[in-house]
């Protein structure tokens, strides 16, 4: 069995024991008769029963050992949600043999008395409250449309509108019902991204949000403001079952079969939430089928070059479970003038960044701030240890923000010697801080290879190379493709990790000890940085 090591226990053995009981337990939040898929988790407890405080939750795989809940634990002693100051308690009461024999083996010569109860009152009132949030949680569609309204989905991905409408070219949906008098449907998916339809309540609001996406479109915070000020309602396409994405795999390539509709509501004051209430999945409905019916009607002519002055009228019965059991006499036009002023914008948004980039010299990539033979890794740390690094090594601001999805932080591992790593902190500080990292095509015209560069932007606007990495490497291919995948789940969050140990026993594998420093950044796309394939230059210096 696991053990503590004697610095850790001399440690914990320091910390203020308080006159209370803590009861922890682990269970699974789903009911039992849940799917079992491999995202349901298990949740880790730790109470104070005296106070009636949580002092460490934390979500773990069904899998992970018992040696889960001792993690948890020793957060819970030295680093205590909320307002709870650290301590160690003088009973610990659980209700599970294993885990009380398993703690009381780690725990021994700790002062702690460790029993079993077989009921913990205040963990089993905290996960009634859990289960009986995730039951009241609404449905993402109301049961008496859902099959009609997936339908119409599945119909609407077998139009491919995509194909033939960019996300600019507007189509007007009249319903004048259920306090809706206009749907503007702009469908998105030709650019292979993502594929969808989104239905905004007001013309001003898809105005505004594409103005808003030119104009912040190199600040992602901005951009996520922008996203959350739309009004709209959506219909998306996935992988069914948050399946991961091949990098290879384009959606459109796929049979309806393969694919899942997600419905939901964008709202400046909701927020986005992935589900419809009645009036909205009503709304939806019937706005889909009439456009469905569009778009089969006048493919052609849609697919023209000019965008065409098109308007249908159709009549769609309202599923006889609504308030009214009659048709919908829907209109469906399609808005040139306005896809002309949209285009418009992007046109000017293309002229000023061009104008930008021929006034603008282009940026300096230097290769001065990661050592030479450091050892260098694209991987990841647990969120258990990116909170250990920020309570020991401080933390930007960025890392309030940062979205703990996936098994923990994608960071790039810069591993050398103490004093080299000093002098990168020190070069990293001064220029604010690390603002992204991203991977930019390269080439050596001399030797015709191709490069994937591993690149840092500070926040005073520097970049440097970290890394080349062959185009055709297949371990550094891998890797990328977890780093990206890694890098989706924590919604584009990663951070650079310095650590010593370059020369000891620790080479390749840093300890808690040998980490120097985290930043906290953003993972960048190169296409937004619009720098393009960066060529090796031959400098020679004449003195």
């Amino acid at each position: 069995m696991t053990t503590l090591n004697r610095s850790t226990r001399r440690r914990l053995t320091q910390l203020n024991q308080i006159p209370s009981v803590w009861e922890g337990d682990r269970r699974p939040l789903s009911p039992s008769d849940e799917s079992d898929s491999e995202e349901k988790g298990e949740c880790i407890v730790w109470v104070d029963g005296s106070q009636g405080v949580v002092r460490g939750i934390d979500m773990v795989r069904p899998e992970s050992g018992p040696e889960a809940i001792v993690r948890t634990l020793l957060r819970a002693m030295e680093y205590p949600q909320g307002p709870a100051k650290p301590a160690r308690p003088q009973k610990i009461v659980v209700c599970d043999r294993e885990i009380q024999f398993f703690l009381r083996g780690v725990l021994q010569e700790m002062g702690i008395t460790i029993d079993y109860v077989p009921t913990l009152p205040l963990i089993d009132e905290l996960f009634r409250e859990f289960q009986e949030n995730a039951t009241t949680q609404p449905p993402q569609l109301p049961p008496q449309y859902a099959e009609r309204l997936m339908q119409a989905a599945y119909n609407f991905w077998d139009t491919a509108a995509w194909d033939f409408l960019e996300e600019h070219q507007i189509v007007a949906i009249e319903l004048n019902r259920w306090d809706i008098g206009t749907l503007y449907a702009s469908v998105m998916g030709m650019s292979g991204m993502e594929y969808g339809i989104l239905l905004y309540r007001s013309l001003d609001s898809l105005k505004r949000f594409r103005a808003s996406v030119l104009q912040e479109e190199e600040s992602l915070d901005k951009l996520e403001d922008a996203f959350l000020a739309q009004d709209c309602l959506f219909v998306t396409f996935d992988l069914p079952g948050q399946a991961e994405e091949d990098e290879d795999i384009n959606l459109a390539d796929l049979p309806a079969s393969e694919i899942e509709p997600n419905f939901g509501n964008i709202h400046p004051l909701e927020g986005l939430r992935s589900s419809l209430f009645e009036e909205e999945a009503l709304v939806v409905l019937i706005a889909l089928e009439a456009l469905n019916r569009f778009l089969r009607a006048n493919h052609r002519q849609l697919a023209s070059e000019m965008f065409p002055n098109l308007n249908s009228r159709y009549r769609i019965p309202i599923p006889e479970d609504s308030d009214t059991t009659q048709m919908a006499s829907v209109k469906v036009t399609t808005l040139p003038e306005v896809s002309k002023e949209l285009f418009e914008m992007i046109e000017l948004e293309d002229e000023e960044d061009e104008e930008l980039l021929s006034t603008k010299a282009m940026p300096t990539l230097r290769d001065d701030l990661v050592p030479e033979n450091s050892f260098l890794s694209i991987g990841m740390v647990s969120w258990e240890t990116v909170e250990h690094l920020r309570t020991t090594l401080g933390h930007n601001e960025l890392a309030d923000k940062v979205v703990t999805g996936g098994d923990g932080l994608p960071v790039i591992l810069i591993q050398t010697s103490r004093p080299k790593a000093k002098t990168m902190i020190e070069k990293i500080q001064a220029g604010g801080g690390v603002k992204g990292i991203f991977f930019n095509p390269g080439e050596d015209p001399f030797d015709d290879n191709s490069y994937d560069l591993g690149i840092i932007q500070t926040n005073n606007g520097e970049m440097y190379l970290f890394g080349e990495f062959m185009d055709d490497d297949p371990v550094h291919q891998e890797a990328r493709k977890k780093w990206d995948r890694r890098c989706k789940k924590t919604k584009g969050y990663c951070g650079v990790l310095i650590t010593r140990g370059l020369m000891g026993a620790s080479r390749g594998n840093p300890q808690l000890q040998d980490m120097m420093a985290l930043f906290e950044a953003r993972s960048l796309s190169h296409q937004d940085l619009g720098l393009g394939t960066l060529q090796r230059m031959l400098q020679i210096d004449w003195e």
